[in-house]
């Protein structure tokens, strides 16, 4: 991280009027199209665009804001690689989730499924990753303040979390390993055949940076990915950001219903 990230962080927090929002101990994270989950909570909303100095969503899909509700406080929109933010602006929201008392993070996301057991539309537990981004956020001088030199990347995705879901839902939903490219390009069948060799079973162009964050700092995860089409190669048909829209608004529902019964579960239990 650069020098004066601490200083950008610590603008942000105070920044934002905590004596308007009361702030729960799990966040969510909703990646592309996934944000419409957003109207089915109640509280109030703070827009990023309030938060001085915080980075803007460029991206369709991400709306650009936080909703404080109950039980959950929701981060609807993140950050690129590929828009050309720095990695210190791609998991500046996570250091900010874990300033505001979060303890454990869902981080959702869009995906092209590699696993041809998969099909668009399905729910995949993340149960590890490889970064294909070619760099991490942690690189700079380190602020023990935070976490360690060198976390542990072991179990990046909770173990116990990932139980958790499966018992809410009472069905087996499918793992998976995610791979983290920089995009905005997608893949070429190539690099797809390349990544189902070493183990990937989804690919996309997010998560990971935040996963590395959130494990440094402490807060557990669970990673949830919607594959929202197969990824090159896999069928002979061309790939747009207007599939993975048109994917994700169709099993909002869906989407919708899975993350209310972890949310119950996880309310119950932590």
């Amino acid at each position: 991280m650069r020098d004066n990230f601490k200083d950008r962080l610590n603008t942000a927090f105070r920044s934002i009027p905590l004596e308007k929002y009361k702030v729960p101990s799990i966040g969510i994270i909703l990646g592309s199209g996934l944000g419409n989950y957003v109207s089915s909570i109640e509280g109030p909303i703070l827009p990023f665009s309030e938060i001085e100095g915080f980075p803007r969503t460029t991206v369709e899909g991400h709306r650009g804001e936080y909703k404080f509700g109950k039980e959950i406080l929701i981060q609807a929109g993140r950050f690129h690689f590929y828009e050309g933010y720095s990695l210190d602006d791609v998991v500046m929201p996570v250091f900010l989730l874990w300033k505001l008392g979060i303890k454990t993070l869902i981080i959702t996301n869009a995906s092209g499924g590699i696993n041809k057991s998969y099909s668009a539309g399905e729910f995949v537990l993340i149960k590890d990753h490889i970064n294909f981004i070619g760099s991490n956020p942690l690189i700079g001088s380190n602020n023990n303040e935070y976490g360690p030199r060198f976390p542990d990347m072991t179990e990046a995705y909770s173990a116990d979390l990932r139980q958790l879901a499966q018992e809410a839902v009472g069905s087996t939903l499918k793992e998976g390993v995610y791979a983290a490219l920089t995009g905005p390009s997608y893949e070429t069948p190539a690099e797809i055949r390349m990544l189902r060799t070493i183990g990937a079973d989804m690919v996309g162009m997010s998560t990971v940076p935040e996963v590395i964050a959130a494990n440094y700092l402490g807060i557990k995860v669970m990673g949830i990915s919607c594959v929202t089409n197969m990824a090159a190669g896999i069928l002979n048909t061309p790939l747009s950001h207007e599939e993975v829209i048109e994917t994700t608004k169709r099993v909002e529902k869906e989407f919708s219903a899975l993350v209310e019964k972890i949310i119950l579960k996880l309310v119950s239990e932590y």
